[in-house]
C-alpha cells in the first residue's frame, strides 16, 4: 500500500545545451522588440495581428522555458514549450518583424 503513495524517481535525460542557447538567442531579441518597440510588429495595414502576436508570444515563452532548462512534467506543457513548436513560432516572429 505504501508503494502507491511513494512517488517513483523520474529518469532525467541530459538537456541539450546547444539547443538551449539557440532558444535563448531566438527569444531575447523578440521579447525586447515587443517590450521596447511594439510598433515594429505592425502589419501592412498599420494594425496588429493579435492572433499572430499571440502565437509569437507563445513561441517566445517556449524559448525562455526551454532556454533556462526548465522541463515541465505534464505532456501538454512539454509539447507547448518544446523547441519543436517554439522555434517555428519565433521564426514567424522574425519574419513578421523584418518583412511585414
Amino acid at each position: 500500500m505504501t508503494e502507491a503513495a511513494i512517488e517513483k524517481p523520474r529518469v532525467e535525460k541530459k538537456p541539450n545545451k546547444f539547443a538551449m542557447v539557440i532558444s535563448c538567442l531566438l527569444a531575447f531579441p523578440l521579447a525586447a522588440v515587443l517590450l521596447v518597440h511594439p510598433a515594429a510588429m505592425l502589419d501592412d495595414q498599420g494594425g496588429y495581428s493579435h492572433r499572430a502576436l499571440m502565437f509569437i508570444m507563445i513561441g517566445i515563452s517556449g524559448g525562455f522555458v526551454h532556454g533556462v532548462g526548465f522541463t515541465p512534467h505534464h505532456w501538454f506543457w512539454k509539447w507547448l514549450f518544446s523547441p519543436f513548436l517554439s522555434w517555428p513560432l519565433m521564426i514567424w516572429g522574425y519574419y513578421t518583424w523584418f518583412f511585414s
